[in-house]
This record gives structure tokens, C-alpha cells and sequence, in this order.
């Protein structure tokens, strides 16, 4: 499969956005604290892949650990993107989460692969042991 453009949203619509990703490369849960606490699973890309259809103010901006933000709607309080800069991890991106994207079709994304990742302890590029990947 190849890159494709899918539009996604929040809850209630008002947070929507366009992303071209390709969904057979899946994407990525972690178990940092906020990433464990709203069960993220998320496919990062380069801010040019991304485009955000409505209006940032209908948004709040949650930046707690100083390298990403992760705004949620301010209606409904669904995160469907967030945003930052990691030089060690390839530099600016946008994490959009697959949860949040629209008629995607479910086959589709059961067969995408997870990749796991320690952001608890920084150690991205080792996975969480077996027992603590179930909770994610």
C-alpha cells in the first residue's frame, strides 16, 4: 500500500484534519505517562503530511513536557494530533492517532503493525517488556 490522504477528527468534528500516511506501516504505542493513560497509538509524519482543516482555536493546547504538544478539543476533549520536535528522533512531526481517523476500514487497521516504544524510562528505541505492552 502506498501513502494515501485520510481525513480525521475529535469526537464532536469540530478538531478535523487531513494526514497522507501510509497505513501499512502502522504505528507506534508507548508507555509514558500520557501516552499508557489515554491509550495512544499513533503513526508520526513530517508537518508538510499534515493539514489541519479547522480552526486551532478549537483546541487547547496541553504542552507539559516541553517537546510535545498534544491539543484537544475543547468540547468534546478528544486529542486526535499532536505535534513537536525531536532532533534524536528525526526532527518536527505530527503524531496523529489512528483511533481518530475516518472511514478507515477496520481490516484495515487490525492488520497494521504495532511498534512499541519505552517512554517511560527514555528508552525509545527498546520496547516495553511483554506483560506492560498489554495495558498499552
Amino acid at each position: 500500500m502506498a501513502r494515501q490522504t485520510h481525513t480525521g477528527s475529535c469526537h464532536c468534528g469540530n478538531v478535523r484534519f487531513e494526514v497522507d500516511l501510509d497505513l501499512a506501516n502502522g504505528g507506534g504505542k508507548c508507555n509514558c505517562g500520557i501516552c499508557r493513560k489515554t491509550r495512544n497509538w499513533s503513526a508520526s509524519v513530517k508537518p508538510d503530511a499534515f493539514r489541519l482543516l479547522s480552526d486551532p482555536a478549537a483546541s487547547i493546547d496541553y504542552f507539559r513536557n516541553g517537546v510535545v504538544h498534544w491539543p484537544f478539543c475543547s468540547t468534546c476533549g478528544v486529542r486526535p494530533y499532536g505535534h513537536g520536535d525531536i532532533p534524536e528522533a528525526g526532527g518536527p512531526f505530527v503524531s496523529v492517532q489512528l483511533a481518530c481517523l475516518d472511514n478507515v476500514d477496520d481490516a484495515l487497521l487490525a492488520a497494521a503493525p504495532v511498534r512499541y516504544a519505552n517512554g517511560r524510562d527514555n528508552d525509545w528505541w527498546h520496547e516495553p517488556s511483554a506483560a506492560e505492552k498489554a495495558f498499552l
